[in-house]
């Protein structure tokens, strides 16, 4: 196994934890959202606004998760989106509590996580865009 090949299965791991991750945020955050019973109660004092991002932001993981696998450039540039936006929201939330806004011990949990977890896959599918692009030297 040459060292490049082990670059392309990271790569793949990381795809793969972006794509589940997504799912598994569409599915819960749906829960919540669109269907009265055992997650809405479970939900508490959620935070709307942080709820509708993670929901919408899980559509994005998984199509740059997609272009993680794919290898393709722009899934880079996605995934550092997804992580600003995230750490913005996280922010928001932050004013909301100060602001003595209800909220759930959780939110702050899965905020932490989202933003850790995405400010990683951004970092490693930069350092991948990075180390394969084409350099210039100057004459």
């Amino acid at each position: 196994m040459t060292a490049h090949s082990g670059r392309g299965i990271w790569m793949r791991v990381i795809a793969l934890i972006a794509i589940a991750f997504g799912l598994l945020t569409i599915r819960e955050g749906g829960a919540v959202l669109f269907f009265d019973g055992a997650a809405r109660a479970a939900a508490g004092s959620y935070v709307p606004f942080v709820l509708w991002f993670n929901f919408l932001a899980g559509f994005a993981y998984v199509i740059a998760g997609a272009g993680l696998w794919m290898r393709r450039r722009w899934a880079a540039w996605m995934s550092m989106a997804i992580a600003v936006a995230t750490a913005l929201v996280f922010l928001a939330f932050g004013v909301h509590v100060a602001l003595d806004g209800a909220w759930e011990r959780r939110t702050l949990i899965a905020m932490t996580l989202r933003t850790l977890v995405w400010v990683g896959i951004a970092a490693m599918a930069w350092r991948r865009s990075t180390a394969h692009a084409p350099t210039t030297r100057e004459h």
